[in-house]
């Protein structure tokens, strides 16, 4: 068994190959960890700030979205010098070890803040952010990176793809049911819960790490190695903006950009729309987990088939279109008085329906989007004579983090445009601000929904043109 580049013969682009199953689930399995993170910072930690610790909404936001600004420059770098880097462990493998332990860092300094002035723990979520953020860009644009590498087989990479974003939501849902039904089941405001909540999440997010490049390891001998020449940093620099140039990852970008920014507004003001709009209580919460879940399998089963039947971007785009009106229907027939009012018995399985079909056609449009980013790298090859796959995948990224930054910035703007008031007990909000805050997440989520599936439908070429690019960058001589 090959265990090392050094010991095989160089190869310039992935084998046109089915994944063996183990392989496949250590890959998928280190998606946990992402998941742990995206759950948790997207859905309670403008929660967390707000409610909990008593600062301003709007504020928290802003420090978080200032984090963000920096992720521009790491996470390509990141990704820039994964593609650069050599040694017996390839080019990714050294990154994903390194990753763990500043991660789990983190992530404990993140929900454990000092009782500091509010200017000073402004200061400290943005710091606490920065250092999360960079962590995670370490370990999972190399890992996102390494997808295109195991396999060059267009149907193939929407099968990796669909195991890595099932585990992702498995590890997502997981936290979402310890969460509300262990951690916080005493109250969401109640901070000694938060306590365990940030420990655990740590601890399952460096096993996820470990498990995942432990269990690709021995892919290491079958992955590209390019050749890398020496240069000057403008000419680095250079190469960077020849592949950041390609169309169909900008297209995926602007598709990426759009639907991200959704999802972060929906996850940052889902525990309000719970509580607020739909009245969840208690027991409530637990559906949700089963329900999301549910949701991921459905759409690792069907993403792989849709798309082999019409293509990636006609999936995708489907799937978008379908996941908008899904979880933006029910507030639509809210506000016209044609839903099933509060205490209704029909009203909790009504909308656990429409948050299941909705998990669905989210989880399936992400899973082909990825999939389709996985083969943008052949397609810059072809342009440009180089694999670049860690800088698309952290392009990728990059924009899968505007979910917790630019969305949370959004949601504690919609929440201040609203008037929604801090500390906010369930039953205690008018009507009015209840309304307000509907329409404005309604509307805004319906926007960037349509955006994307636009976008999606754009990406410029399918299955039949990227299996004649690889072919003939197989046939070309390795000196090239």
């Amino acid at each position: 068994m090959v265990t090392s580049p050094a010991d095989a013969p160089a190869s310039l682009i992935p084998p046109v190959r089915r994944v063996r199953q183990t392989t496949m689930l250590a890959y998928g399995f280190g998606a946990v960890a992402y998941g742990v993170k995206d759950f948790c910072f997207s859905t309670f930690l403008l929660l967390f700030y707000n409610q909990v610790l008593g600062l301003p909404a709007a504020q928290v936001g802003f420090a978080i979205m200032c984090a963000l600004l920096l992720d521009a420059v790491i996470d390509p770098a990141i990704g820039f010098v994964s593609d650069r880097t050599r040694g017996r462990w390839g080019r990714r493998h050294p990154w994903m070890y390194a990753s763990a332990a500043p991660i789990a860092l983190g992530w404990l300094l993140l929900w454990n803040p000092p009782a500091w002035s509010q200017g000073a723990m402004l200061v400290w979520v943005f710091a606490s952010a920065v250092l999360v953020r960079t962590a995670v860009s370490a370990y999972e644009v190399p890992s996102q990176a390494l997808s295109p590498e195991l396999s060059a087989d267009y149907d193939e990479r929407t099968r990796i793809m669909a195991y890595r974003y099932l585990f992702g939501w498995i590890g997502a849902m997981a936290m979402l049911t310890a969460s509300y039904g262990w951690f916080l089941a005493d109250g969401l405001l109640e901070r000694r819960g938060y306590v365990v909540f940030a420990l655990v999440g740590a601890i399952v997010m460096v096993v996820a790490i470990l498990v995942s490049a432990l269990g690709t390891h021995r892919e290491i001998g079958r992955l590209p190695r390019p050749e890398i020449e020496r240069q000057s940093l403008a000419a680095n620099f250079r190469e960077l903006r020849e592949s950041l140039r390609n169309r169909a990852f900008l297209i995926l970008m602007a598709a990426g950009m759009c639907y991200y920014s959704a999802q972060g507004v929906s996850y940052a003001l889902s525990n309000y729309l719970y509580t607020h709009v739909w009245g969840f209580r208690g027991a409530d919460f637990q559906w949700l987990g089963l329900v999301l879940l549910v949701g991921a399998i459905g759409a690792f089963v069907l993403a792989p088939r849709v798309a082999r039947r019409i293509g990636k971007p006609q999936a995708a785009m489907a799937f978008m279109i379908g996941a908008t009106l899904l979880i933006t229907g029910p507030l639509w027939l809210r506000l016209a008085g044609w839903f099933p009012p509060l205490g209704s018995p029909v009203l909790l399985p009504l909308l656990l329906g429409f948050f299941t079909l909705n998990a669905v056609c989210v989880i399936a449009s992400t899973i082909l989007g990825a999939s389709m980013m996985a083969d943008v790298a052949e397609h810059s090859e072809a342009e440009t004579g180089r694999r670049s796959e860690g800088v698309f995948f952290a392009g990728s990224f990059f924009v899968q983090k505007c979910t917790s930054g630019l969305g949370i910035f959004a949601a504690g703007a919609i929440l201040a445009i609203a008037g929604f008031p801090e500390a906010a007990k369930p039953g205690s909000v008018p009507l009015a601000t209840i309304d307000r805050l509907t329409l404005l997440f309604a509307a805004l989520y319906l926007v960037l929904g349509v955006a994307a599936a636009f976008f999606y439908r754009r990406f410029p070429f399918g299955k039949e043109e990227h299996l004649a690019r690889v072919k003939r960058l197989a046939e070309m001589p390795a000196g090239r």
